[in-house]
C-alpha cells in the first residue's frame, strides 16, 4: 500500500495546473458512497432456526429510505462522464483534424474502441471467476438458489457499465447537439421522461420503462457538458446558477416522492416500484439536485484538492477505482462464506436495522474493506495497463457497433438475469458470459492484458 501511495504521490506531483481535480474527486468519492451504501444496506443474518437469511435494510427500516438520497449517485458518475468524455472527444476530434484525418467516423470508431476497452477489460476478470465459481459450486452440490444468490449479489454493480457504455456511446452525436442547441439539448429529455413514466403508471405501457436508462442518464450526462463549458459558473465565484439547480432538483423531488406516488426510496426496496432500475423521474430530479449540489461546493473542493495529500489521495483512488467498484461485493459475498461455513454463522446473528446490528456496523466495513484489499493489490495494477487495439487497425463501423451492443446486452443480462442457471448441467449461462467476450473481440480487443511501455508512459501522464 505504501508503494502504491508513493506512486500516487508522484503522479500528484506531476498533475498539469489546468485539470480540474473536482472531477477525480467526485469520480472518487462517488464510487466510495456505493461500496459502503452496498456495505451498508445488504447483509445475512442466521435466524433461531440456524437458517441462513437474506436481510436488507431498507425492508425493515423506512426511515434508511432517506439514506437512499445521498448513497445512490449514479447521476454523479454521468454528470463526471459528460465532464470527461466531451474533453476526450473533443480532443480526438482535433488530433484527427491536425493528423489531416478526413473521416470523423474513423475517428469515432477508434476513441470509442478505446473507451469501451477501457472500462471492459477490468471487467473480464471478475465476470470469469464467479463463471468459473458458479461451475465449481454447482459440480459439487451446492443449491442452486444459494449459487444465484451469490452470483447475483457479486455481480451486481456491471448494470451500470452497461448504462454508462451506451450513453458514451451517443457522446459525439449528444455533444454535437449541446454546442448547436445548448439547454434545449438537455430540456428535451424531461418531457420525454414524463411521457414514459406516464406510459408506464397509468397506461401500463409494458417494457417502455426501460428506455429511461437513456433519457434520464442521456439528459445528466448533457449536464457534464455544460460543467464542462462553465454555464454553472467558473473561478471561484459563488454558483448561484448552481444552488438554484439544486433547490429546484430538490423541491420537485419532495413534490413527487413526499407528496407524490414516487417512493422515497432510490434504490429498490419492498413496498414499492424501483425509482432506480429502470430510472423514473424522481430519479432524474434526484440527480439534477445532486449535479446543482456538487457544482455549487466546487470552488471549495477545489481550494480543498490543492492540498497534496487530499489530492494525492485522490489520485490513489482514481487508480483503483473499477477494482473497487468492480470487486468490493466479491470481498462482502467472501467474508459471509467464511463466517457461514468456516465459522459455523459467528457474527451473522444479529438481524439488520437492529441495534446490535448498528453497532457492529463499523467493524464490519472494517473487515469489508481489508477483504477488499487482496483484489486491490491483484487487479489495480492492471486497471490502466491495457495494451492498444490489436494491430492498431481501425474497427469496420458494422462490426464496432455490433461489439458495443453484444457488451452492454451481456452485461445488462449479467446483472439482470444473472450468469447462474437453475437447471443446465455446468450451472451457467454460458451466452451471458459469452456475449461481452465477442463483443471485445469484435472490437479487436480480449480479456488478456498486453501493457506496453508506451501505454503505461501515457496512461500514467492520464491518471495524474
Amino acid at each position: 500500500m505504501l508503494t502504491m501511495w508513493s506512486k500516487a504521490r508522484e503522479l500528484a506531483d506531476m498533475t498539469p495546473p489546468e485539470r480540474n481535480r473536482w472531477v477525480d474527486f467526485l469520480r472518487a468519492v462517488s464510487i466510495m458512497a456505493v461500496v459502503i451504501g452496498h456495505w451498508l444496506m445488504a447483509g445475512l443474518y442466521v435466524n433461531e432456526a440456524g437458517e441462513l437469511l437474506r436481510g436488507d435494510l431498507l425492508s425493515v427500516a423506512d426511515w434508511a429510505h432517506w439514506l437512499t438520497w445521498g448513497f445512490q449517485v449514479m447521476p454523479v458518475f454521468f454528470l463526471v462522464g459528460g465532464y470527461s468524455n466531451g474533453v476526450s472527444w473533443v480532443a480526438s476530434v482535433r488530433k484527427a483534424r491536425a493528423q489531416d484525418r478526413p473521416s470523423q467516423t474513423g475517428v469515432y470508431r477508434d476513441w470509442l474502441a478505446a473507451r469501451v476497452q477501457r472500462l471492459i477489460t477490468p471487467t473480464f476478470p471478475v465476470l470469469l471467476l464467479w463463471a468459473a465459481l458458479a461451475v465449481i459450486m454447482t459440480q459439487v452440490g451446492l443449491p442452486r438458489d444459494q449459487i444465484r444468490m451469490a452470483t447475483e449479489a457479486a455481480l451486481i454493480p456491471v448494470w451500470f457499465l452497461a448504462v454508462y457504455l451506451l450513453v458514451t456511446a451517443f457522446t459525439p452525436l449528444s455533444h454535437a447537439a449541446w454546442k448547436r442547441f445548448g439547454w434545449l439539448s438537455f430540456a428535451i429529455y424531461v418531457p420525454i421522461a414524463m411521457l414514459t413514466d406516464w406510459l408506464t403508471f397509468s397506461q401500463g405501457v409494458p417494457w417502455v420503462n426501460f428506455t429511461n436508462f437513456l433519457w434520464v442518464f442521456l439528459a445528466i450526462h448533457q449536464l457534464g457538458f455544460a460543467w464542462r463549458d462553465g454555464k454553472f459558473g467558473e473561478g471561484e465565484g459563488t454558483r448561484w446558477f448552481a444552488w438554484a439547480t439544486f433547490a429546484v432538483g430538490l423541491a420537485i423531488l419532495v413534490s413527487i416522492t413526499v407528496y407524490g406516488f414516487y417512493p422515497v426510496s432510490m434504490v429498490s426496496a419492498p413496498g414499492g416500484f424501483s425509482n432506480s432500475l429502470p430510472p423514473t423521474l424522481a430519479l432524474f430530479a434526484l440527480g439534477v439536485a445532486q449535479v446543482g449540489l456538487v457544482l455549487a461546493l466546487e470552488p471549495a473542493g477545489r481550494k480543498m484538492l490543492s492540498n497534496l495529500g487530499v489530492w494525492t489521495a485522490t489520485v490513489l483512488m482514481n487508480g483503483m477505482i473499477m477494482t473497487v467498484y468492480l470487486w468490493h461485493l466479491t470481498a462482502f459475498v467472501l467474508v459471509m462464506t467464511v463466517c457461514w461455513l468456516v465459522l459455523g454463522g459467528a457474527g451473522l446473528d444479529s438481524v439488520p436495522g437492529s441495534g446490535a446490528w448498528w453497532m457492529t456496523r463499523p467493524m464490519w466495513i472494517a473487515i469489508y474493506m481489508v477483504a477488499l484489499m487482496p483484489f486491490i493489490a491483484i487487479f489495480a495494477r492492471h486497471e490502466r495497463s491495457f495494451g492498444p487495439i490489436r494491430g492498431g487497425r481501425t474497427v469496420p463501423k458494422v462490426r464496432a457497433a455490433f461489439g458495443v451492443l453484444a457488451i452492454c446486452v451481456g452485461l445488462g443480462a449479467t446483472a439482470g438475469v444473472t450468469i447462474a442457471s437453475p437447471d443446465s448441467l455446468s450451472g451457467i449461462r454460458w451466452w451471458v458470459i459469452a456475449l461481452p467476450l465477442v463483443g471485445a473481440a469484435l472490437l479487436g480487443f480480449g480479456p488478456v492484458y498486453r501493457p506496453s511501455e508506451a501505454t503505461r508512459e501515457h496512461a500514467n501522464q492520464n491518471a495524474a
